[in-house]
């Protein structure tokens, strides 16, 4: 019977003997890390924050730091989902108490969120200050174009005005789902107390839904399981809801008389019609939910200083009784609304973000017919 002999060959490796298996193996292995590094190396990096130092000092002359350097910086520039009215009424307090210019550039959020990127690949950096909904400030977040900051008014927000991994924006302002009626046309006792009883033929088309809500839609849907909140939407599906864009819109559409019941209607819009003799009134179904939108400093802002004033005033206790002023829900706890006097949840916008894609998929199955969804702001 033959000898199988086992020859092992050996490389001297840094003074020390090792098997040549072992030395390719490791030869292997550097290899990799070698074309790992020269991988991330080719991978776009976004520049260092140049303005980190600036939003986070916390020295005892930072007030009075910011305020003489925002002066010198003149201006602010402040990319914005507030309407026109709501940034006029906060820049125009501003403007008094600091003397600094805001330009306020009203856009819908999906138009700011792709300005800012476009921006940032062409690194022209233009805003200072990004205020817009919180799913899509989660995107501007993800694209490293936000910064931490301090401030001193934060520790007076609500615990829901922050989101829940880091802290590169905060929610200024809260918006609420709730049910919106025509007072000639629904009685509040005729009003549903729970979902199910939206399901009771009296309401076979005469309701109106949002048709971009799909963070509501899926709140409501993962609120009662998602197969058993599923079917429960087919089953409204089939009492033949109108479905119409523009909160704003079927909010009026509702005070003419036009819509006689709005399920996902933003209560602030309601109220306002209310305040202004409109026959509309508003009530929650829970579970309710919100939505925020939230302020952020630019990471790249040309003019740093006015950037973290401005964020500053708006999450101010004065900043935010201002919000309330033009019937918003302020983020601060330390300014009263009445339109958050119920048991409510803020929708995640991460969560938002993440899921966007199969709830537009579900909500256009459902009421859509599998048509697209248009696109919201």
């Amino acid at each position: 019977m033959g000898r199988y002999f086992n020859i092992v060959y050996t490389v001297k490796m840094n003074g020390i003997t090792l098997p040549a298996g072992v030395f390719a193996g490791r030869l292997a292995i550097a290899a990799l890390a070698w074309f790992a590094a020269a991988a991330v190396a080719q991978t776009p990096i976004a520049p260092a924050s140049p303005n980190r130092q600036i939003y986070l000092y916390q020295g005892a002359d930072r007030d009075q730091r910011l305020v003489e350097q925002a002066r010198k910086e003149q201006k602010v520039v402040v990319y914005s989902t507030m309407t026109v009215a709501d940034g006029k009424a906060l820049a125009t307090v501003f403007e008094r108490k600091y003397g600094v210019r805001v330009v306020h550039w009203r856009s819908g959020a999906e138009r700011i969120v792709n300005r800012a990127i476009t921006e940032a690949r062409a690194q022209r950096y233009e805003a200072d200050v990004f205020e817009t909904s919180s799913n899509r400030m989660e995107m501007l977040y993800r694209e490293r174009l936000l910064e931490d900051f301090h401030s001193p008014v934060l520790r007076e927000l609500v615990p829901a005005a922050f989101p829940r991994h880091h802290r590169q924006y905060v929610a200024n302002r809260f918006a609420f789902f709730v049910m919106g009626y025509n007072t000639n046309l629904v009685k509040p006792d005729e009003l549903p107390a729970t979902y199910e009883e939206l399901l009771h033929p009296r309401w076979a088309g005469r309701i109106t839904i949002e048709g971009t809500d799909t963070q509501w839609f899926a709140a409501v849907v993962k609120a009662m399981g998602e197969q058993k909140g599923l079917a429960y939407f087919r089953k409204l599906a089939a009492l033949k809801p109108i479905i119409r864009n523009s909160h704003i819109l079927i909010a009026q559409l509702v005070a003419a008389g036009e819509v006689p019941f709005f399920l996902n209607a933003f209560n602030n819009n309601l109220e306002t019609l209310k305040l202004q003799g409109a026959p509309v009134d508003w009530k929650p179904l829970q579970p309710a939910f919100g939505l925020a939108a939230s302020i952020a400093v630019s990471r790249y802002a040309p003019r740093p200083n006015a950037a973290l004033l401005f964020v500053d005033f708006a999450l101010s206790k004065e900043g935010q009784e201002i919000v309330k002023s033009v019937n918003r829900v302020p983020s601060s706890a330390l300014v009263d609304s009445p339109l958050n006097k119920f048991r409510h949840e803020i929708i995640d916008p991460a969560l938002a973000l993440d899921e966007d894609e199969k709830w537009k998929q579900h909500f256009s199955s459902i009421f859509l017919g599998g048509k697209p969804i248009e696109k919201s702001d």
